[in-house]
């Protein structure tokens, strides 16, 4: 029996190996010279994207064969590549943001005890599909319908709507469920905003994490993106009070929140605080006078698995916060990101021994 599959591998290694060598040589794999396209293909990319691509009909031959209608088509196809880098980053950026709802996930689930962790984890996929929706319908709007163009994304037109009480604005009026936005830009906007209001939503699923009920916890997630990250992220972000204090009342720059300092993670952790002092702690967590039982998670590798992938989305989040790849500083944000993450565990480590 085993001779008899061996005999069997052996004619099948046989019949691949003669099938390769019957394969002319140069016609797979073969790298040809750099230069243009041969007849394997464009192996260098020499002869991809050049000026048919904008002139189909015949590149001129000189600066002087160029009509005015001929400029206008160099200059705006400059102008579309510029945007179309710029969309691309905002968009990558924005994917690596979503993967961090997956770190999230695996910090609070690792760190809860084994009896929750189906329910901790369910939280983190639930909180991210209803936020989204709540957004949709009616967090966008009234956080960005008034904000502008943001030169960056091509200008954003359509978010031009928004209530002030005299230089006092206080949240947006256009764009609810997308309605009467559809632009290019703002699309790509919503999807980098989105994510950043799901980010505040998970930090009060961790802080709550064993102790809270479901309904509540559907409640505050359309709370959340429907009204408080929305409304508190217009003034901030969307043409708002805040943003307008230094042309108001004198006060500097007003407001400045580069990557959700204050918007995402303050309002994310202040809402924490708020829900874990109605809640409590758990029950068990501590003893009559004041000292605490621990509660150690269930799965360490699964929370440290978690805290590496949220590292690499944040580099999404700060830096893709520049709206634009076309500004060469998002490699001054995303060391700044990098080095902030080392000095923070480090600190961290040094307090904890010294607490040990």
């Amino acid at each position: 029996m085993v001779r008899s599959r061996k005999r069997k591998c052996l004619v099948v290694a046989l019949v691949i190996v003669g099938a390769l060598a019957l394969i002319p040589a140069g016609s797979a794999g073969a790298q040809e010279a750099c230069g243009g396209a041969g007849a394997i293909g464009d192996p260098c990319g020499d002869a991809t994207g050049t000026g048919t691509d904008i002139f189909p009909d015949g590149v001129p031959g000189s600066t002087d064969d160029l009509d005015e209608g001929g400029l206008t088509t160099i200059v705006d196809q400059l102008g579309k590549n510029k945007i179309a880098i710029n969309m691309t980053w905002l968009l990558f950026a924005g994917f690596l943001v979503l993967f961090m709802q997956a770190g999230f996930a695996s910090v609070e689930t690792g760190f809860t005890r084994a009896k929750n962790a189906a329910h901790t984890m369910t939280m983190n996929f639930v909180v991210f599909a209803v936020g989204v929706i709540g957004y949709w319908l009616v967090g966008f709007a009234l956080q960005f319908g008034g904000v502008g163009g943001i030169a960056a994304l091509g200008g954003t037109p359509p978010l031009t709507s928004k209530l002030c009480v005299g230089d006092w604005c206080l949240f947006g009026t256009k764009g609810f469920m997308l309605a009467g936005v559809y632009d290019v830009g703002v699309m790509g906007f919503f999807l980098f905003q989105v994510v950043f209001m799901d980010t505040a939503a998970t930090i009060v699923t961790g802080s709550m994490a064993e102790r809270w009920a479901w309904k509540p916890f559907l409640a505050f997630t359309l709370f959340m993106s429907m009204i408080l990250y929305p409304v508190f992220g217009m003034w901030a972000w969307g043409g708002g009070f805040l943003a307008t204090l230094g042309v108001n009342m004198d006060l500097g720059h007003g407001y400045v929140d580069f990557a959700g300092s204050g918007v995402v993670h303050a309002i994310g952790g202040l809402a924490a605080l708020a829900g874990c002092i109605i809640l409590g702690p758990r029950i068990g967590r501590f003893n009559a006078d004041g000292s605490a039982n621990p509660m150690p998670g269930h799965n360490l590798p699964l929370g440290i698995l978690g805290v590496f992938i949220l590292l690499f989305g944040w580099f999404g989040f700060n830096a893709g916060s520049t709206l634009a790849a076309t500004d060469l500083r998002i490699s001054v944000v995303a060391v700044n990101t990098l080095l902030a993450s080392a000095f923070g565990a480090v600190s961290c480590m040094l307090w904890v021994g010294r607490k040990a």
